[in-house]
């Protein structure tokens, strides 16, 4: 349940780079724009599956609360990162839109 998982970003080695330049490639985006989407929708599911937990501890029906806090971790330290990269990016579309052409 790894929503940033690095298997998802494909190497780029010298081959691969130089047998891509004379082939058509999407430039609209929609595969970093894929990527973006899958780590939403992974850190979703990270966070609800720690407000499962958590009503359940709370509720009593936890039988290990290593779980809830392990859940309740993974989801917040996920939300760092997704807001962090989000930072970058609006810094960077800041950054370009203040160039001079």
């Amino acid at each position: 349940m790894n929503p940033l998982s690095v298997s998802s970003v494909q190497a780029t080695t010298p081959t691969t780079y130089l047998s891509n330049v004379g082939g058509v490639q999407a430039t609209d985006g929609s595969r970093f724009a894929a990527s973006l989407t899958g780590a939403v929708d992974g850190l979703q599911q990270l966070q609800n599956s720690s407000n499962d937990l958590a009503v359940k501890a709370v509720t009593g029906n936890l039988e290990d609360i290593h779980n809830a806090t392990l859940a309740s971790t993974r989801a917040s330290v996920t939300l760092e990162l997704v807001a962090a990269v989000r930072n970058k990016g609006l810094d960077a579309f800041t950054e370009i839109m203040r160039m001079q052409a």
